[in-house]
C-alpha cells in the first residue's frame, strides 16, 4: 500500500481507482476470514458460523479482557487470539442462535475508538473509510457533545451571517471592558 504522500500526487480517478482496489483487496480479506464482524463506538458484534445442531455445552467460548476463542469442544478453534484493543468483560456476552451461528457481542472498553479488525493477528481495515450510522448527540459523551454542539450552533450563524460563538464572546468580552472603562474612547477603534 502506498503511502499518503503518494496519494497527494495521483489524479482524483487514479485515487478512486486505487480506493475501489483497496475496498475490494479489503472486503476479500474479510470475507475469507470464519467469521463477520460489524462496530459502532462503543460495541462490536461478531458471528460465528457452527455446525448445524450445535448447541452451547458443545461449545468453547473464552471472551476475556484482550482474547476471544470461539470453537467446538475438542476441536481446534474456529477463531482464538489477542483482541485488538481491550473489552469490558463483564458487559460482554454470547449466545447460539438458530443451532448454526455463535453471536458475540463485545462492549469496548474505548468507546471513541474504531477498531481496524477483531484479531491483531487478522487482516486489519481501513477505519477511516467507516461510515458510522446516524447516531444521537444524547450518544456522545458530554466533552463531545459540547464539542458538536458548538459546531452546529456556529454553523448555524455563519449561515446567517450572525456572529459565531467565539465572536459572540469577543464582543461581549469588549462590551464589558468598555463599561468598565467609560473614560477611554473606543469611537475609531478597529477590532477584529
Amino acid at each position: 500500500m502506498a503511502g499518503d504522500e503518494d496519494t497527494d500526487m495521483l489524479s482524483k480517478e487514479e485515487r478512486d481507482q486505487r480506493d475501489r482496489e483497496e475496498r475490494e483487496r479489503e472486503k476479500a480479506e474479510q470475507a475469507a476470514l470464519p467469521y463477520t464482524w460489524t462496530q459502532e463506538l462503543g460495541e462490536l458484534d461478531i458471528t460465528v458460523p457452527v455446525p448445524k445442531g450445535t448447541r452451547g455445552k458443545d461449545l468453547n467460548v473464552v471472551i476475556a479482557k484482550q482474547k476471544l476463542s470461539v470453537g467446538l469442544k475438542g476441536q481446534e478453534p474456529i477463531m482464538s487470539g489477542e483482541l485488538c484493543k481491550e473489552i469490558k468483560v463483564e458487559d460482554s456476552t454470547w449466545t447460539v442462535q438458530d443451532q448454526q451461528v455463535v453471536l458475540i457481542h463485545l462492549e469496548k472498553i474505548n468507546q471513541q475508538a474504531w477498531w481496524e479488525n477483531v484479531l491483531a493477528h487478522h487482516p486489519k481495515i481501513d477505519t477511516r473509510k467507516i461510515e458510522p450510522a446516524n447516531s444521537k448527540l444524547s450518544d456522545l459523551d458530554g466533552e463531545t457533545r459540547g464539542m458538536v454542539e458548538k459546531m452546529m450552533f456556529d454553523n448555524q450563524q455563519k449561515q446567517m451571517g450572525k456572529p459565531t460563538s467565539d465572536e459572540l464572546k469577543k464582543m461581549e468580552a469588549l462590551r464589558k471592558f468598555q463599561s468598565a472603562h467609560p473614560e477611554l474612547d473606543f469611537s475609531n477603534a478597529k477590532i477584529s
